[in-house]
């Protein structure tokens, strides 16, 4: 299975100055937790990371430090999360038939969870990992104003790992470029083309580390990891 991370993000929300990839949780980078978990999966055989040039050298040495033994990549990224993975598909290598892309923000990841939607993938052409929402959900409008509460029994919260057949979702990324559609994820751009999207079972601590508490609730998660090796 092929694996693309984008990484070219500048963690905004995080209130850093650089890459949050970079930022680390128990004295390694983000982006090492989530490599780690790449490469420990039974069916990940390549690694793509996008980012931009000048975190190139960084990446590096994590990579370097990792010690990996499957093959990573560097990928030029772009100025958005769909430019970036429209490029990594790009760069993915010849014969490539189905990818998994997973933000490398979401570093709790398991290798149980790459390998679980690896499998899933060989039965269809596209699937998420998500969790079923726990919160009960308000449509809201501009004014703030309450309009509906769907039933939390339909919703769930969307994740990564994210996969799909490559020759669908390049098709759907070029349709997304021609069209102007401008998405958060790539499950987006299969529903826009009418393609059916899969649920796999996620993980509760697969979280997106987005800002400062997010970054001390992923500490604690690994913490209690170790505690129970």
């Amino acid at each position: 299975m092929h694996v693309l991370i984008p990484a070219a993000g500048m963690g905004k929300r995080m209130g850093s100055d650089r890459n949050k990839l970079l930022l680390t949780v128990l004295g390694d980078p983000l982006l090492a937790w989530t490599l780690r978990a790449a490469e420990a999966a039974e069916t990940v055989e390549w690694i793509g990371i996008m980012g931009q040039p000048t975190d190139f050298p960084a990446f590096e040495e994590i990579i370097g430090g990792l010690g990996l033994q499957k093959p990573v990549h560097l990928i030029v990224g772009g100025s958005t999360r769909q430019e970036s993975v429209y490029n990594g598909l790009q760069a993915l290598p010849e014969g490539a038939e189905r990818v998994l892309i997973h933000d490398g923000a979401r570093c709790l990841v398991t290798p149980e969870l790459f390998d679980r939607c690896a499998i899933a993938l060989q039965e269809c052409e596209g699937l998420i990992a998500a969790v079923p929402v726990k919160d009960t959900i308000k449509v809201v409008n501009t004014e703030h104003w309450i309009e509906s509460t769907p039933n939390r029994a339909d919703l769930w919260a969307a994740q990564t790992p994210q996969g799909f057949a490559v020759d669908a979702i390049k098709d759907c990324h070029e349709k997304g470029r021609a069209k102007g559609w401008e998405v958060t994820d790539d499950a987006a751009l299969f529903e826009q083309c009418q393609l059916p999207v899969k649920i796999v079972r996620g993980e509760e601590t697969n979280i997106k580390v987005t800002t400062p508490i997010d970054l001390a609730i992923a500490e604690r998660i690994l913490q209690q990891r170790s505690t129970d090796l």
